[in-house]
């Protein structure tokens, strides 16, 4: 990736399919033949390099948060359909129900390297509040806290319950505390920033995000998950549009959707609507299907993911423009009084949208109302569901808007057997 152009010290927890939770082996974070972690990061070289190992560990490979939450959301969600049964983890989440169980190895990847992500983001944080240079700090603190919040997010998304904290033995919270515990380590980070600005020597290696936008919008995000309308609207209100903020890619490293659809091995998207139907399918001239999708191949040509799996190289965003205004439509919906009028207003920025930083638009006619509460969520629900494909996000949403359990393929995961058998404090899996 591009944002940091040093070499990384990062420690691994060994190998994140070996079976060892995270939340039990903190201790091996550390490689003996080294300098203890802690020692090492007194400098901010030092934690600028731990924060490349949270950036990788967050977005890299297929063991990554990132792909893991796209794979895991995409088959529960009905969004992906499998094209290989000899893939066993995504056979065990695309057949759903009992099949799905703590074997996983996606999900404990998933789980494994989000407690990684916020462990590590921890001892950077740590490090860098003991820094001279509080503007440099703060950006530390800023960058770091993004990955911090979505891999708490991720956890959060995926079971119904969850560690906020790393050790031993540590306690499982609900997953509206878990979405909380992100928005409080954003809060953390924007007074560190709002008290000593970033410097322009630290978001010169960063130039593909827009911290504060970003904190800002994953604070929207989440605020919304957890049913915080009000705060979810003031957030999203304060994010800018016109500035995206994505995961960048190279050669060297590359964009790990685009490696498992190159190969047309794996998973690809499930049909041309993604897998909705019904009053949710989309409208033939909606233009994110052709963005999303295309077809390929010899000498039948099959349905391929496009979009942000495009090409080795392509960006991947951290949320996109079109999130932030359906945050909006659906807290103003979801109001103790309703204001379906704003509702309606920002659900059609959508729908009509033509372009955005991302290449993400609709370009349809603007809806004509007047809507119930019921009828203009399920248009939410809908546009959510297309502007926001494969982003790892289907499985909350289908939740939170009421779909059935019959639209599922789980409605929670069961937990990691490397978690259960390492931290008696697991909770019981859910029934589905």
């Amino acid at each position: 990736m591009k944002n940091f152009k040093i070499k990384s010290i990062y420690i691994a927890c060994g190998i994140l399919t070996l079976a060892s939770s995270i939340s039990s082996c903190k201790s091996e974070f550390e490689d003996p033949s080294r300098a203890s972690l802690e020692t090492a990061l007194g400098s901010s070289q030092a934690l600028s390099a731990v924060a490349v190992g949270v950036q990788r560990t967050y977005t890299l490979n297929r063991t990554s948060v990132l792909f893991n939450s796209i794979a895991a959301a995409g088959f529960a969600g009905n969004e992906l359909k499998l094209l290989n049964s000899g893939n066993i983890p995504e056979l065990q989440l695309s057949t759903g129900g009992t099949a799905v169980d703590g074997t996983n190895t996606i999900l404990f990847n998933m789980w494994a390297s989000s407690l990684k992500v916020i462990d590590e983001s921890n001892k950077v944080i740590a490090g860098a509040n003991a820094l001279g240079d509080k503007n440099y700090a703060s950006g530390l603190i800023g960058y770091v806290t993004i990955f911090k919040a979505l891999s708490l997010g991720t956890i959060s998304t995926f079971w119904e319950q969850v560690p906020v904290t790393i050790g031993t033995n540590v306690p499982f919270v609900s997953r509206a505390d878990g979405y909380k515990a992100a928005i409080t380590a954003i809060d953390d980070a924007l007074a560190k920033i709002a008290a000593n600005p970033i410097s322009t020597q630290f978001n010169v290696t960063v130039p593909n995000v827009n911290i504060i936008n970003t904190l800002r919008a994953l604070k929207a995000r989440y605020a919304l998950f957890s049913g915080q309308y009000a705060l979810a609207l003031t957030e999203a209100n304060a994010v800018t549009l016109t500035t995206g903020s994505s995961f960048t890619f190279d050669s060297a490293n590359i964009n790990i959707l685009n490696s498992i659809i190159a190969s047309n091995n794996v998973f690809q998207p499930i049909d041309a609507n993604l897998g909705l139907a019904g009053a949710f399918a989309p409208d033939a001239l909606d233009r994110r299907l052709s963005f999303y999708t295309f077809m390929a191949g010899t000498p039948t040509p099959t349905i391929r993911m496009g979009g942000f799996a495009a090409t080795t190289t392509t960006a991947i965003p951290i949320f996109l423009p079109g999130e932030i205004t359906l945050i909006k439509a659906e807290a103003y919906a979801r109001q103790t009084t309703p204001d379906l009028t704003n509702a309606l207003i920002e659900l059609n920025r959508v729908v009509t949208k033509t372009t955005d930083v991302f290449g993400v638009a609709a370009a349809l006619p603007a809806l004509v109302g007047p809507f119930t509460q019921a009828e203009i969520l399920n248009l939410i629900y809908k546009h959510r569901s297309i502007e926001l494909y494969a982003s790892g996000l289907k499985l909350e949403d289908m939740r939170r808007f009421g779909r059935p359990n019959a639209e599922m393929k789980r409605r929670f995961m069961p937990y990691p057997f490397q978690e259960r058998d390492n931290n008696p404090n697991t909770p019981a899996n859910p029934a589905f």
